[in-house]
């Protein structure tokens, strides 16, 4: 297991549309030397090439507090 960070996978992303998907997957490889072999690189390439970023959500209502009423 590793985690990508967003530099990362732009990163990647970027080789990837520019290059194709052997270059993204030794760029992967290169940012991420444990990745035995490039079969498996190539799958996480593809993986990381689809991913969409989240949806922006607003965060969650300030809590009302009781006050006065007039």
């Amino acid at each position: 297991m590793f985690v990508v960070t967003e530099d990362d996978a732009a990163a990647i992303r970027a080789t990837f549309e520019r290059e194709g998907e052997l270059s993204a997957a030794m760029e992967l490889r290169r940012r991420f030397p444990l990745i035995p072999d490039n079969a498996t690189a190539r799958q996480h390439v593809r993986m990381i090439a689809g991913w969409q970023p989240l949806p922006v959500t607003p965060g969650p209502a300030a809590p009302q507090r009781p006050g006065k009423k007039r």
